[in-house]
């Protein structure tokens, strides 16, 4: 099973990260998932109704990754967070997109708790995983894109594996050969924030939610979290 760490480097120039890992093994992603249904559904009325609406650039959770990833020298306007992203996309379209259970069950915790989330299909894992600043050497195949070939920019943190990088900006996107689909049975979801002594109540709340839409529908499910002070927990 792989261990995902962070890296001491990163762990340094940011020292309130903490992560939380949800993990699920025996997924069912081709059977119906009502309650994760219903979220989505109910952030899209909350929306259209005018009393909720996502966390935008102005907000404190995630003007924080704006202002991690211009560290790393990603300007964040062009290239988003995927929590900014996914948000942003909900308040012009007024719905989230449909792409799976899964992933329709994270995509919804990340944009209701104003949080980036991601996940990958640990079957396609290989060994372990850091969470490092890129050397520039590195690959990198973006989801839907199995064809094209990216290298990360020097300093660029992301998620890495021996084979190359599963995400690029830290959360920006994803890799497509770790992506999640209906017929991913062991995934590990990831739930970020950069400032635990602020949101670290609300990540642990986003987790207990994921883990609760996910648990009808899996053998079993945990929850770990990485922070600097423990960088280091194996699935």
């Amino acid at each position: 099973m792989p261990a995902f760490r962070i890296a001491p480097a990163v762990a340094e120039a940011f020292p309130d990260t903490l992560i939380a890992l949800v993990t699920a093994t025996g997924l069912r992603g081709r059977e119906s998932w009502p309650h994760t249904a219903a979220a989505v559904e109910e952030l899209e009325q909350e929306l259209a109704d005018g009393t909720w609406h996502p966390a935008d650039e102005t907000d404190p959770r995630i003007e924080a990754w704006h202002t991690a990833y211009r560290s790393f020298g990603t300007n964040p306007r062009r290239i988003r967070p995927s929590v900014d992203a996914l948000g942003r996309r909900l308040a012009k379209k007024g719905s989230l997109p449909r792409i799976n259970p899964a992933v329709d069950s994270y995509n919804a915790v990340s944009v209701r708790h104003g949080l980036p989330a991601g996940a990958f299909d640990l079957d396609h894992v290989t060994g372990d995983v850091d969470i490092r600043h890129a050397d520039g050497t590195e690959s990198f195949t973006p989801l839907g894109e199995p064809d094209t070939v990216e290298h990360p920019k020097p300093g660029e943190i992301t998620y890495t594996d021996t084979t190359g990088v599963l995400t690029r900006h830290w959360n920006h996107r994803d890799a497509h050969r770790t992506r999640v689909t209906e017929d991913s049975t062991h995934v590990a979801f990831v739930i970020e924030t950069l400032h635990a002594d602020r949101d670290g109540e609300l990540l642990k709340f986003a987790a207990d939610d994921l883990q609760g839409l996910l648990d009808p529908h899996a053998e079993q499910t945990a929850v770990h979290f990485i922070s600097p002070a423990q960088p280091q927990v194996t699935t």
